[in-house]
C-alpha cells in the first residue's frame, strides 16, 4: 500500500531531482484547482508535487482539477493543520504533504485525500503521489484510487482503480453496472499493449484483494538508460487520456445518490471501516514512523484516523 492510500508501497529507486527540475514543472494551474475557505488563501503544498517528473506533475494537477471541479459544491474547506499539510523528518531526507477535505451534509463524498511523499534512501529515492476519494453510505458507487509510485527517472508504477464496495461474485449486477457497462477494462487493455508496460503485482495480498477486476496495476519501464523522455511521452500521451477518462467515468457514477436498505448501508459502512482500519494498521503505522520519526508520524496518522473516522 502507498503511505497514504490503498496502493502498494514499493521501492524502485530514483535519485532526487535537481532544484531546477522541481521548480520548472510548477504550473500556475495548481493555483486554480482549490476553492478553500478564502479565495486569497495560497494553494496547499500538496498541489506542488515538487519531486515528480514534469509530465507526471501536470497530469496529477489536471486530474485534481477535474475531480475538484466535479465535486466542488460537495466539498467543505480543508481543516488540516499546517504541520500535516507539509512535513519532513529532522534530517531532511523525507518530505511529504497531505490535504484532506470532507463532503458536505448532502454529499455522496466521505473524504478526498491528496498526498505526495518523497524519501531519500541509500540507493536513491522513492516518490509517491496519491489521490484517494472515499464515498459514504448514501451510495454504493466505487471509491476512486490513483497512485503513482516512482523509484527511477525511467520507470513508474501506476495503480488506478474504482475500488468496489460490494463483493462482485455475490453481486454480479454490481460488476455489470459499474465496470462492464462502462467498458473500464478497455483502458487497461489499451495500456497493456505498450511494450514498456508490464503487469504490477503488489507484495500485499490484502491490497490485491481490494482492487476490482478492471484495475490498472502496471509497471511502466522505459529502460535503464536516458529514457526519461520516453516515459514522459507515455505519460503525456496514452496515460494522460486513460487516467482522465476513468476519472470522468467515476465522477458520473459517484454523484448519484443510490438509496438502499439500512442493512445494505450498515454493510457498506462496516466494509469501508475495515478497509480504512487495515490500511492504517499494516501501512501507515508500519512505515511512517521509519520514514518521518514516531513524533511526525503520530500527528499524520492522527489526522488521517480522524478523516477515516476510525
Amino acid at each position: 500500500m502507498s503511505s497514504t492510500a490503498v496502493g502498494c508501497l514499493l521501492s524502485p529507486l530514483r535519485s532526487r531531482p535537481s532544484s531546477t527540475v522541481a521548480v520548472s514543472g510548477c504550473n500556475c494551474k495548481c493555483r486554480s484547482i482549490r476553492v478553500r475557505a478564502s479565495m486569497s488563501s495560497p494553494p496547499p503544498p500538496v498541489v506542488e508535487f515538487p519531486y515528480l517528473l514534469p509530465a507526471q506533475r501536470e497530469l496529477m494537477v489536471e486530474v485534481l482539477s477535474i475531480v475538484e471541479t466535479g465535486l466542488g459544491p460537495q466539498l467543505l474547506p480543508s481543516t488540516v493543520p499546517s504541520d500535516v499539510l507539509s512535513f519532513q523528518n529532522p534530517s531532511g531526507s523525507a518530505h511529504g504533504a497531505i490535504d484532506i477535505r470532507h463532503g458536505g451534509r448532502d454529499s455522496t463524498v466521505d473524504f478526498i485525500l491528496e498526498s505526495w511523499l518523497h524519501c531519500q534512501i541509500p540507493t536513491g529515492a522513492l516518490n509517491i503521489a496519491t489521490l484517494l476519494v472515499f464515498l459514504n453510505s448514501s451510495t454504493d458507487a466505487p471509491h476512486l484510487l490513483m497512485d503513482f509510485i516512482q523509484g527511477s527517472p525511467t520507470s513508474l508504477v501506476l495503480l488506478l482503480d474504482l475500488i468496489p464496495r460490494k463483493d462482485v461474485v455475490l453481486h454480479p449486477d454490481y460488476l455489470d453496472e459499474f465496470y462492464h457497462q462502462n467498458d473500464l477494462d478497455k483502458q487497461r487493455q489499451v495500456l497493456s499493449k505498450l511494450p514498456q508496460v508490464q503487469p504490477y503485482m503488489s507484495s500485499s495480498i490484502y491490497a490485491r484483494s481490494l482492487l476490482s477486476p478492471t484495475a490498472i496495476a502496471v509497471n511502466i519501464n522505459c529502460g535503464d538508460g536516458n529514457e526519461q523522455t520516453l516515459l514522459e511521452e507515455i505519460i503525456r500521451g496514452k496515460l494522460n487520456l486513460i487516467c482522465k477518462e476513468i476519472v470522468q467515468i467515476w465522477l458520473s457514477l459517484c454523484v448519484k445518490t443510490r438509496l438502499s436498505s439500512e442493512v445494505d448501508q450498515d454493510i457498506l459502512v462496516k466494509r469501508d471501516s475495515l478497509i480504512k482500519s487495515k490500511v492504517i494498521e499494516i501501512d501507515l503505522e508500519a512505515n511512517l514512523p521509519r520514514m518521518f520519526t514516531p513524533e511526525v508520524a503520530s500527528r499524520i496518522i492522527r489526522e488521517i484516523k480522524e478523516a477515516y473516522k476510525v
